[in-house]
């Protein structure tokens, strides 16, 4: 009994198939749990479709990955002056957002992030003529640019990639690759258009691998099923159970990743009231669960557990039986299946 994450596979390739279709170049990134899928199935995944290269985000994600995948490896975290020591292959590509890190890093392949509106890391202008005698004591890949998602004061994204390419002109600096991050299709196809001379490589993950909701599906199978009465008590603390039911045993705990939720930024009056409601009835142990049954979200009896969560269903409904599946609504970033199933 598990909690399993099914893959339709055939339209999952074909989705894959138009994204890379759409982003000649394309970089696959590959980093923290794998999007949901793991490290090992998307290097695969990424070898069966011919990628060149693929990104990750740590030096010890790379060290893992080495042994999955053959072609290069891209590591998104910067390097660091002072960092441990990883033994990796040459076949690895580190980023590097400092002039200091460049030097740092002699005879090796980088990248040189460039500081986007992001305003997370990168090369500032102002640094640009440093770089000259710096880039000369390593094997330089491309330079980069990650851009935020969201641009709610209207600029444009392809805008502040050419400002990018103009400024490393004038510093002149080698243009022959630019990675890119957060472009759509039709962006990426005008700068290529305008920078012939230019390769332009999109390093993308979640649109690839969770691009079609309706590929995948986690699913957490029924352990237990145990009738109570309105005013019984159950579990760790001994609450009451509001109504007639059942306490319904399903396998998905807090070690999968069930109950655990990333923030989220919120927009409008509708989802910023949610989020209100939401936390009111978690003050009184009131939680909904990823889990369905009989069409609707089933609230937690109480917090999930380390590898199952107990849910309550009403009397009302149909009775779960030990071996039924209830679909869950997870995220994949922090969810860790049991098994895989390719359907």
């Amino acid at each position: 009994m598990a909690l399993s994450l099914y893959v339709d596979t055939a339209r999952w390739r074909a989705h894959q198939k138009s994204v890379i279709q759409q982003f000649p170049g394309l970089v696959p990134v590959c980093k923290g749990n794998g999007y949901g899928f793991g490290h090992e199935r998307l290097a695969d995944e990424a070898a069966r479709f011919g990628a060149d290269m693929l990104a990750v985000g740590t030096t010890y994600e790379a060290a893992s990955i080495k042994d999955w995948f053959g072609g290069d490896l891209l590591v998104l975290t910067p390097f660091r002056r002072g960092e441990e020591p990883v033994p990796l292959p040459d076949r690895v590509i580190r980023s590097v957002s400092s002039v200091d890190g460049v030097h740092a890093l002699v005879g090796a392949r980088v990248v040189i992030e460039c500081m986007s509106s992001m305003k997370r890391h990168g090369i500032r202008e102002e640094e640009l003529g440093q770089l000259h005698a710096a880039i000369e004591d390593v094997r330089l890949e491309g330079f980069a640019l990650h851009l935020p998602l969201d641009r709610t004061d209207g600029t444009d994204a392809v805008e502040e990639v050419i400002g990018w390419m103009d400024r490393l002109r004038a510093a002149r600096l080698p243009l022959h690759t630019m990675f890119v991050s957060h472009l759509r299709a039709e962006e990426q196809a005008r700068l290529q258009q305008q920078f012939p001379q230019t390769r332009f490589r999109a390093r993308i993950g979640t649109r690839l691998w969770l691009g079609d909701h309706e590929a995948t599906e986690y699913r957490g199978a029924v352990l237990d099923v145990t009738r109570v009465a309105k005013g019984e008590r159950f579990g760790y603390r001994q609450q009451k159970a509001a109504s007639d039911g059942w306490l319904v045993v399903v396998a998905g705990g807090t070690s999968h990743g069930v109950g655990l939720e990333a923030p989220k930024a919120m927009h409008g009056v509708m989802p910023r009231a949610k989020g209100v409601a939401r936390a009111g009835l978690a003050t009184v142990n009131r939680n909904l669960s990823p889990f369905v049954w009989a069409g609707k979200q089933r609230w937690f009896a109480e917090p999930p557990h380390m590898q199952v969560s107990i849910l309550f269903v009403p009397s009302d409904a149909q009775e779960p039986k030990v071996g039924d599946e209830l679909v869950a609504h997870l995220r994949h970033t922090t969810t860790q299946y049991d098994r895989l199933v390719d359907r």
